[in-house]
């Protein structure tokens, strides 16, 4: 399992969220502390709290190496960062 944390500040960064999600065909959740919802779904995401982080919880377990890395580098636009534009103290990514 995979998991980080994700920034969707803005209606546009949610729709481009959603396309790159739905190019993959493996789970990807999205969570805050008292919801999980599927990331793919557009209006899931609108359900939520934009205003704080929020955690992807990808299931990579059989997944198709390549096609996991490159997603987790195209989530690096979503990368949650402080107010002074630096990657924020969020803890960070791991696959276990």
């Amino acid at each position: 399992m995979y998991s980080s944390y994700i920034s969707l500040s803005n209606i546009e960064a949610v729709k481009e969220f959603v396309t790159l999600a739905n190019n993959y065909k493996f789970p990807i959740n999205l969570a805050t502390d008292k919801y999980k919802i599927d990331a793919k779904s557009i209006m899931g995401i609108f359900s939520l709290d934009l205003s704080k982080p929020l955690k992807i919880e990808v299931d990579a377990d059989g997944v198709d190496k390549n096609k996991f890395d490159d997603f987790i580098c195209q989530l690096k636009p979503f990368a949650c960062k402080d107010v002074s534009g630096n990657v924020s103290s969020v803890p960070a990514a791991n696959k276990s």
